[in-house]
Order: structure tokens, then C-alpha cells, then sequence
């Protein structure tokens, strides 16, 4: 909502880049995709919303980075528990955790690469530039 007379920011008036992320949506305006489909880690081209280029993005190996961490923690800590309070055999543990580690794997990169998008827009995040003088 802008007000006469004031000057509000580009970056105040877009929504938090945790919900773009978590949601895959643009992290200028908050609505249009920025996946190419549902099941996709691709970015669109741009906004369909508001135009907003993605040529700027540059997520790298950061969100597989963030999910490897993530689902380490998580399925080391369930195997572990599981071990010591139930005992079961080496088959169980591969039947639970092994589907359970690539489903939390995809399930995961989309929303990491999103927000990391998100955040780089928002910290306005670019390569190093050598300054001419």
C-alpha cells in the first residue's frame, strides 16, 4: 500500500522471500511460479506476473548442500533411534530409511532453491565485479 508522498522501497513491498520460497513463487511479486512445472527444478525464463528476469539466479549446490545437512540430522537421528529402542534388523532400517531419505531429498531441493532465490534477490546477492577506476 503506498501512500502519496511517501517513497516506499521495491524491497518493502515484497513478500517475505521464506513464503516465496517455501510457496516456489517469484520473489519480487509473490505470485507468479518459478518452477517451470510442479515436479521440476527449472526456473521459468521470468515472471508471468510481473516480468521479473530470472537470469540473476545462480542457486548453485547450495540447496543440495542445506538438504544433505537437513536429511543427515533426520535420518541419522531416526535410524539411531530406532536402533537402540526397537532393535530391528538390517533390513527394516534399509526398507524405512532408504525410500524415506529420497523422498525427503526431492521434497526438499525445490523449496531450498527456492528460498535461496529468494534470498538472493532480496540481499540483491551477485558475483564479484572487478571495479574499473
Amino acid at each position: 500500500m503506498k501512500k502519496e508522498g511517501a517513497d516506499v522501497s521495491e524491497a518493502s513491498l515484497s513478500p517475505s522471500p521464506y513464503i516465496a520460497g517455501l510457496k516456489g513463487r517469484c520473489p519480487r511479486c509473490g505470485k507468479g511460479a518459478l518452477f517451470i512445472s510442479a515436479f521440476n527444478i527449472d526456473l521459468k525464463p521470468s515472471c508471468e506476473s510481473c516480468g521479473l528476469s530470472y537470469k540473476f539466479t545462480n542457486a548453485g549446490d547450495g540447496p543440495a548442500v542445506f538438504a544433505i545437512m537437513i536429511l543427515g540430522f533426520l535420518m541419522l537421528g531416526g535410524a539411531l533411534l530406532l536402533e537402540f529402542s526397537v532393535h530391528p534388523s538390517v533390513w527394516v532400517h534399509m526398507i524405512i530409511w532408504g525410500p524415506m531419505t529420497l523422498f525427503l531429498a526431492f521434497g526438499l531441493l525445490r523449496p531450498l532453491k527456492a528460498t535461496l532465490i529468494a534470498l538472493q534477490y532480496v540481499h540483491k546477492a551477485a558475483e564479484g565485479r572487478r571495479v574499473e577506476d
